[in-house]
């Protein structure tokens, strides 16, 4: 009698889900997405197009879930579950949170933005596969930034009292 293998039915895909957690005053921030990989292709301005939506994620766009309201850049967000999306600039990006979730990660949903905010990226150490991360966290206030190649693209996030 022939056996055959065993065979996972988990796929193994190319960019690893990936979470991470924050408490920033009150707020607690859970973000989830998947995480492409350079492979050293030219990324921004190349296989990122400036001025096109595009989402910091692979597979499906990153999810945003706050527990309590915050400000990000100064602009108020309520409390509730976004995608991230972005608009990548040569100097300055436009940052989107979605109030639609979840979405496949290239059908950006028009119209139903919750806040956008702008930003300017900086240049950073080479990243080989994206990361969303806060460097820097006080008691009721944070930065969080979206990291891949050299660019960074920070944000400021607040606590609401």
């Amino acid at each position: 009698m022939f056996c055959t293998p065993f065979v996972s039915a988990q796929i193994i895909r190319p960019s690893q889900t990936a979470a991470v957690m924050q408490w920033v005053g009150a707020a607690k921030i859970d973000i989830t997405y998947h995480r492409p990989v350079a492979r050293g292709r030219e990324l921004f301005g190349k296989l990122v197009p400036f001025g096109k939506v595009w989402s910091p994620s692979a597979d499906s766009a990153a999810v945003f879930t706050i527990s309590a309201p915050i400000r990000v850049n100064g602009a108020p967000l309520a409390a509730g579950t976004y995608t991230i999306w972005t608009i990548p600039g040569e100097s300055e990006w436009t940052v989107i949170f979605s109030s639609v979730h979840p979405v496949h990660h290239m059908f950006y949903p028009q119209g139903k933005d919750a806040l956008r905010v702008k930003t300017v990226a900086l240049s950073g150490d080479q990243l080989e596969t994206l990361a969303i991360y806060f460097p820097m966290v006080d008691a009721d206030s944070a930065e969080m930034v979206i990291h891949w190649g050299r660019t960074i693209v920070p944000l400021r996030i607040r606590s609401v009292p």
